[in-house]
């Protein structure tokens, strides 16, 4: 659905573009010239399955550095590199999930999450948040009925795309124990992680590898895309226990061979150089947050929440019998307004009514004029 908005709009130089989760910052310098100098020393060849092993202790490490005090160990042992977040999202559910399998979703969620089990064969069932004053949050009571012993899988996004939703240390905490009891494995996708705006003493969102043993059944997935400014670069991980580490090689050989050898070269001084990106890209996004959630909340019969992470504004346009259907909405405001967002039933299992009336705006932009005009053309076709 997010793709059939771009579409509406694609070659018009009017339109101001806000549907896809991406910066619209360019990869630092320092970044880009390490994996051209990759290519001039000649790395061009075929690279491990797993990644290059010095990347693949940086990684290790930085996962050590960001971790909760007394955080389980973390070593290359446990790590895979992948050719994007989105691979290691698909690779883990390769691994784990075989036709006939059911699957339970936190829903809103970004769509490949329900859509990579559904391409395995799966019986995928969905959890809704439950909007509360446009913040999203998790009836716990209603998850924990929904997985049950025969739920082979529980994937969540958090901080999510598209609410900015975050779970809590005793939400995971919660969650964890009942999956230890239930034999569910998590699939947790933390690539907003570092994107979190509220204080904690490692710069990072809770992630389940605080509270997590290295022989839990859980999988974690992360990637440059959104914390390094690299999301055309194709470059993520997986964490996961020790002795999966092996299969997952043969996996990766199936799909992709390997992450090419010279973006992995950047991504290894985007990790060993995180103070000299992460923060800065943090500190803007929180400006753009806090520059465009009052201007919406301004906009009458709009109702928005400020995002704890991530990157994006989810509001709602509260009349329903005129905004009801989020993709016709949402190309209106292309068509009439120059304005595109993506359709918040893009985000939901099977198009429910739950996203119904919803909007994403990604707000990740260098020009915090663009926020503001986007705004005033949302007015101007709302008739205010």
């Amino acid at each position: 659905m997010i793709r059939q908005v771009a579409n509406a709009g694609m070659g018009r130089s009017d339109v101001l573009k806000f549907w896809f989760g991406e910066s619209d910052e360019v990869t630092p310098q320092f970044i880009r010239d390490a994996a051209a100098l990759s290519l001039q020393n000649g790395e061009t060849f075929y690279g491990h399955n797993l990644g290059l092993p010095e990347l693949r202790e940086a990684i290790a490490g930085y996962n050590q550095a960001i971790r909760a005090q007394g955080a389980s160990k973390i070593g290359a042992d446990r790590i895979a590199v992948t050719s994007g977040g989105v691979s290691a999202l698909m690779l883990a559910v390769q691994a784990l999930v075989d036709a006939g399998d059911e699957v339970v979703v936190v829903t809103p969620v970004w769509p490949n999450l329900t859509a990579q089990p559904a391409i395995m064969g799966a019986v995928v069932r969905s959890v809704s948040l439950k909007p509360v004053g446009g913040a999203w949050q998790l009836d716990m009571a209603e998850l924990l009925a929904a997985v049950t012993g025969k739920t082979r899988l529980l994937t969540l996004n958090a901080p999510n795309n598209p609410t900015g939703w975050t779970l809590s240390r005793e939400e995971q905490e919660t969650i964890l124990a009942h999956c230890r009891k239930t034999g569910t494995w998590i699939l947790a996708d933390e690539v907003y992680e570092r994107l979190y705006f509220e204080p904690t003493p490692n710069g990072a969102a809770p992630s389940f590898l605080d509270i997590s043993e290295p022989d839990d059944r859980v999988v974690v997935v992360n990637s440059f895309s959104k914390s390094f400014l690299m999301t055309g670069w194709r470059l993520g991980w997986l964490v996961m226990r020790p002795d999966m580490t092996a299969q997952m090689g043969k996996l990766i050989e199936f799909n992709t061979s390997c992450a090419p050898v010279f973006i992995q070269r950047a991504g290894l001084v985007a990790i060993e150089r995180t103070l000299d990106v992460t923060p800065g890209v943090v500190a803007h996004l929180k400006t753009c947050r806090d520059t465009l959630i009052p201007l919406l909340q301004a906009v009458p019969g709009v109702q928005v929440a400020r995002a704890k992470g991530g990157m994006y504004a989810f509001f709602r346009l509260e009349d329903q019998a005129r905004f009801g259907d989020s993709l016709a909405t949402a190309k209106s405001l292309v068509l009439d307004a120059g304005l595109g967002l993506a359709p918040g039933n893009a985000f939901m299992l099977n198009a429910s009514a739950d996203a119904q009336g919803w909007l994403r705006w990604c707000f990740a932009s260098q020009d915090l004029g663009r926020l503001e005009q986007g705004v005033q053309r949302l007015k101007r076709w709302l008739g205010l």
